[in-house]
């Protein structure tokens, strides 16, 4: 075994605890802003949306399994790679997309989708794709792995938040506006906090293999808003929702596949840094591109078309 999938991640028990807490928290911001609304526009607009999921749920995936059989990583980076890949959209793209001047309420129903998805399509399609990836039956059997255990954490760390988050919009709306940003940004500021702790702890690791992480992250991080943009500009969509499509197929809820590394894979540390790093780095790469987009407004004739 390469000696990358071999360490582990520095991480006890009682942190993991406070993580699974801070994502549940994370979750329950972005019930925040969910509306019946969102979902209906499936309906009335159906192709921005199902073009949208398509390439973050089809050809991100493809994307990944093509970048691991070209990059031939250690078995626990391109593990990384296809949790990563297999994790719903992140809620920061709501914020970036709104900055590029795109279609925000596209951006929103996206994530939502991909959220409320992600009970079922998360553990389902990291089993999928680790099938394709040498070496990686073996690893699942000592590591135990077992989906439906998988299926439950995400019920904790997902379903509920949503359910809380949406009740409280629903019921009580005047108080959710008022705590709606600072939740946000707490939560955010909460997780950052414990990437931070979690690299401070594990130093060494980093500074002896962030040049692999490094690379894959940047290259399938590309790629991936790449795709986004092409594939929605391949059919016709206006730029705002090829914008919207490009940042929303970019940024995934690597927090959420951070958890699941260390409840289902006892921190192995090739996918750990994978999910960290690419914590990081879709923020530094979606926010430059939204703010170079911002330099370049949508005219108005393209921007009704």
């Amino acid at each position: 075994m390469d000696t990358l999938d071999s360490i582990r991640i520095n991480f006890n028990p009682e942190q993991l605890g406070l993580l699974n807490l801070c994502l549940a928290f994370l979750v329950f911001g972005v019930a925040l802003d969910l509306k019946v609304s969102h979902f209906k526009s499936l309906i009335q607009q159906p192709k921005p949306a199902f073009i949208g999921l398509f390439s973050q749920l089809v050809l991100l995936p493809l994307l990944t399994l093509g970048l691991i059989f070209i990059f031939q990583p250690p078995l626990s980076l391109a593990l990384g790679m296809a949790l990563v890949a297999s994790c719903p959209g992140g809620n920061v793209s709501n914020y970036a997309v709104h900055l590029s001047g795109a279609n925000t309420a596209l951006s929103i129903t996206l994530t939502s989708v991909s959220t409320l998805s992600a009970i079922l399509i998360t553990p389902l399609y990291f089993v999928l794709l680790s099938q394709y990836i040498p070496g990686a039956a073996a690893l699942s059997t000592s590591l135990q792995l077992q989906p439906l255990d998988m299926l439950l954490t995400m019920v904790q760390l997902i379903v509920i938040p949503l359910i809380i988050g949406m009740g409280m919009a629903h019921l009580w709306p005047a108080f959710t506006a008022r705590i709606h940003r600072p939740v946000k940004w707490l939560s955010m500021a909460i997780f950052l906090g414990f990437v931070v702790v979690a690299a401070f702890s594990n130093w060494s690791n980093i500074v002896n293999y962030l040049h692999l992480v490094f690379l894959i992250v940047l290259v399938h991080n590309t790629l991936a808003l790449l795709t986004g943009y092409g594939f929605a500009k391949l059919n016709k969509l206006s730029e705002e929702n090829a914008r919207t499509i490009a940042i929303e197929t970019g940024i995934q809820n690597s927090g959420l596949g951070l958890i699941l590394i260390f409840n289902f894979f006892d921190g192995m540390g090739g996918m750990a840094m994978i999910a960290a790093w690419w914590g990081i780095w879709h923020l530094i790469s979606a926010f430059s591109l939204a703010m170079w987009w911002s330099r370049k407004p949508i005219g108005l004739l393209e921007k009704a078309g």
